[in-house]
């Protein structure tokens, strides 16, 4: 009588060892599912910190294999850094990041004369150099938000009857020159705050004014963001 018990088992056999050169499937899938989550994590946040968020993906991408990926963030925070540097304006343009993107403060008395709005022909050099970095492909997709900020201080104008008038001229005043030196219109806007949102009080205790203080809230925040 023939034995069928070789026959018979060899099937089993070979399915177990297809079974056994598959198992890594388990151990991506699970890597995926992760990742996957990881990332449906910093979506449901209600701000991404975007400069955070680029040092996350490089280092995703690092650890995957892919040699680099592009923080245009990064980049441009550190293009701005050596431009400030080399122009030495370091005492009038702060450069920092926030949650968004890029902010750049400027001191309002390097850039405006007091209770005016026209640029100081002596700084539009600086901002004709921020423009021409903005104005490179890499930075395309960014948006550009221009903030005027002033003291709690009354004017004494005939051409601009409060500070809101004065901090929305300022910061106008900036778009346009960004506009003429060929950034889209559509990429910007320009936001007037006047005394609303200080940096440090106006004001002591006893309501006399504090001179600095009041002259760090004279400012204008350029807000580049994706």
């Amino acid at each position: 009588m023939r034995d069928n018990r070789t026959s018979f088992y060899r099937p089993l056999r070979r399915e177990a060892a297809d079974d056994d050169s598959h198992a890594w499937l388990m151990t991506f899938a699970d890597a995926i599912t992760l990742l996957l989550a990881f990332f449906v994590m910093l979506m449901s946040f209600s701000k991404v910190d975007i400069v955070t968020f680029e040092q996350v993906k490089a280092g995703i991408a690092r650890d995957l294999g892919q040699r680099s990926i592009t923080r245009p963030a990064a980049q441009l925070r550190a293009q701005l850094d050596t431009l400030v540097d080399s122009l030495g304006v370091a005492d009038a343009v702060k450069i920092n990041i926030y949650e968004r993107g890029v902010v750049l403060e400027l001191a309002a008395n390097a850039f405006y004369r007091p209770g005016a709005a026209a640029i100081r022909p002596e700084s539009r050099s600086i901002l004709d150099s921020v423009a021409q970095t903005l104005e490179s492909p890499q930075y395309s997709k960014f948006k550009v938000a221009v903030e005027g900020h002033t003291d709690d201080n009354p004017l004494d104008s005939d051409r601009f009857a409060t500070n809101w008038e004065l901090s929305a001229a300022r910061a106008t005043n900036i778009v346009r020159l960004f506009a003429e030196r060929n950034i889209p219109v559509r990429r910007m806007r320009a936001v007037a705050f006047a005394d609303t949102q200080p940096k440090v009080p106006n004001r002591d205790g006893a309501g006399a004014p504090i001179p600095e203080n009041q002259a760090k809230n004279q400012r204008i925040l350029i807000r580049i963001h994706r």
